[in-house]
């Protein structure tokens, strides 16, 4: 990890937002000390990016990332703002290549804080082959934020052949996971300590580039999205109500850790409806879902499963459960975990 150079002030002051030469020296030895690279021109009101339109279809994103707290096992808010904007194409299908950042600071942050967040999504950058090219920074008053916010745009090219989308899905096809489910909830939950738990689960916070760019070489692949919030239910609802067919997931094939089981089971929160952060959801046709789990497992994702159909019928999700009845998963209306991502 690098050594940003050492600022007179330990905590963030609204002076280091309003323009002058403390938004400078913020923006020097922090942002662009971690994140700088041949295209970031923090003199510039907009970057000129070389896009190569032929090779594709040019895809956007935007996002915003609000964690509580700002640093949790498996990584922090820094990390995790990339991580989410980088997934956000990869499902779409295409490869992420550059991003944009506008930071919202709250005034008294410790510099110590922001500097090992900004070197954490350097390094996720760096995973995932991507750069930030342009951004923006606002100091807000005490009290007024929860400590540091993120908005990220992320750009990227996906293949002019390739058609994904929920209109693609049809009766029959398989719903393909990646692997477990909630890890990331339940580790931010747990890193709250609000009600005296504790443990060692790392949120599942990473690229899922790797995840995507094997299942687009699969002929019969209809659909990705990554289930962060409202999780695996979520997502199915998506689907259900975007084709008006049921969506019937079997309780037994979802692969969901043994901590995060507990901690559902003691708390009253269910796995299907918590976040995920580096996991895939996926719709093929069926033969093209048994060589999607071959693929995963060869290349080390040793939980990704088949765990679930779509079947014509009214728009709802069923789960066919482990003791052999089904239930219906509502759809989500409450918000379980507030500011998980």
């Amino acid at each position: 990890m690098k050594s940003s150079r050492q600022f007179t002030e330990t905590h963030i002051a609204l002076a280091h937002g309003n323009g002058g030469r403390f938004m400078r020296e913020l923006i020097e030895n922090l942002f662009t000390y971690h994140l700088g690279n041949e295209l970031l021109d923090t003199g510039v009101d907009a970057a000129n990016l070389p896009l190569v339109y032929d090779s594709g279809v040019v895809m956007v994103t935007t996002d915003g990332f609000t964690v509580e707290p700002l640093e949790f096992p498996g990584g922090n808010i820094g990390s995790l703002a990339v991580h989410g904007t980088v997934n956000d194409l990869a499902v779409s299908g295409a490869v992420p290549h550059y991003l944009t950042l506008s930071a919202f600071i709250e005034e008294g942050l410790e510099i110590a804080l922001l500097d090992r967040i900004l070197a954490s999504m350097a390094r996720a950058c760096q995973e995932s082959q991507v750069k930030v090219v342009a951004g923006d920074t606002k100091v807000l008053r005490r009290g007024q934020g929860g400590g540091v916010y993120f908005a990220m745009t992320g750009i990227g090219v996906r293949p002019a052949d390739l058609q994904l989308g929920l209109k693609q899905i049809c009766p029959g096809d398989c719903v393909v996971l990646s692997g477990s489910m909630g890890d990331h909830g339940t580790a931010v939950l747990l890193a709250r300590e609000q009600f005296g738990l504790s443990g060692d689960l790392h949120s599942d916070s990473a690229s899922v580039l790797p995840i995507t760019q094997a299942l687009t070489k699969i002929p019969g692949l209809r659909f990705m999205r990554d289930p962060t919030r409202g999780g695996l239910a979520t997502v199915s609802h998506e689907i259900a109500h975007a084709i008006g067919a049921t969506v019937r997931l079997n309780e037994a094939q979802i692969p969901v850790l043994d901590p995060v089981r507990a901690v559902c089971d003691i708390l009253g929160y269910d796995p299907m409806y918590l976040a995920s952060e580096g996991r895939v959801v996926a719709v093929l046709d069926a033969a093209a879902a048994e060589r999607a789990i071959t693929t995963l497992h060869e290349l080390g994702y040793a939980d990704a499963a088949i765990i679930g159909r779509i079947v014509s019928g009214k728009a709802q999700v069923v789960l066919e459960t482990q003791l052999g009845g089904e239930r219906i998963l509502q759809e989500l209306e409450d918000d379980p975990l507030p500011r998980i991502c």
